[in-house]
């Protein structure tokens, strides 16, 4: 598993090109029959994907973790962004096609990802945070989720929010996780932006063509900074930076949260002509 240490706003300043890719992109999150996870030392958040193939992945527990098996301290949201795939935890199976999210709770102790169809191969992405107490296990279909509409085209941002693992959806003990899927037309995300120190954010991005990439702006509003992002790789955000995008064509992407709190609203709003 590999680890990513906390960086403070005042060495980002510094960063060059690579090193912002280094320590804040996920390149690979899905690649075929591996489950690719990345522990991160921002509320000791695991972001990564499950992506079966021809065999089966049973989720292993790892060193870094210290525990008997993967969930004895933790929790995690689960959303699909491939093909038709099931979950099956402790026995129990979750169908899940794409866009459909999966919470699963601390004491959970078999995790087995499968896709229905190796041609067309589920993209499981995966947040995990330390978890406190039990919550059920329990699965949210994309027509579940309460989609919000949001934006318009004069502002080139489009788009319909897809919340699920929240204070008023999936119950859980830090996770906050849902999606968003930008309009063609649009592609603006998070725009005007925000921080929340209280809690650290990721991002993946999906549904981006090949010959496309999104422009991810990051750091704090007075001093930001860029990457160009490709199809399935993944921003771990800090509490104390911004987490924008605009893309060369319209995309979506997964955010995930874990810290203080489960209100999806807690953001400390940066005005657009202060940002720096």
């Amino acid at each position: 598993m590999q680890i990513l240490h906390a960086i403070s706003p005042n060495e980002a300043k510094g960063f060059d090109t690579q090193a912002l890719r280094n320590n804040f992109l996920v390149e690979k999150n899905f690649v075929a029959d591996t489950i690719q996870l990345v522990y991160t030392h921002y509320d000791r958040v695991i972001i990564g994907g499950a992506m079966p193939v021809e065999q089966a992945l049973e989720l292993p527990t790892y060193d870094n973790l210290k525990s008997t098996y993967f969930f004895e301290r933790r929790e995690a949201g689960i959303i699909n962004v491939g093909g038709d795939g099931s979950i099956e935890v402790d026995g129990q199976v979750f169908e899940l096609s794409k866009l459909d999210c999966l919470y699963i709770g601390k004491g959970s102790q078999k995790v087995t990802f499968k896709s229905a169809d190796a041609t067309a191969p589920a993209n499981f992405f995966i947040l995990s945070a330390p978890a406190h107490q039990v919550y059920p296990t329990s699965k949210l279909s994309k027509e579940e989720a309460s989609p919000v509409a949001l934006g318009s085209l004069e502002t080139s941002n489009e788009r319909t929010i897809y919340k699920y693992i929240h204070k008023d959806g999936l119950q859980s003990c830090q996770v906050v996780m849902g999606l968003t899927v930008l309009n063609k037309g649009s592609v603006w995300n998070t725009m005007p932006s925000h921080v929340h120190d209280r809690r650290m954010e990721a991002y993946l991005y999906f549904d981006v063509p090949q010959e496309h990439r999104v422009f991810h702006f990051m750091g704090q509003p007075q001093e930001t900074r860029h990457m160009l992002v490709a199809n399935h790789q993944a921003i771990v955000s800090p509490p104390w930076s911004i987490h924008s995008g605009a893309g060369t064509t319209n995309y979506s992407f997964i955010w995930g949260m874990a810290g203080e709190n489960l209100d999806f609203t807690d953001m400390d709003f940066a005005a657009i002509a202060d940002l720096r």
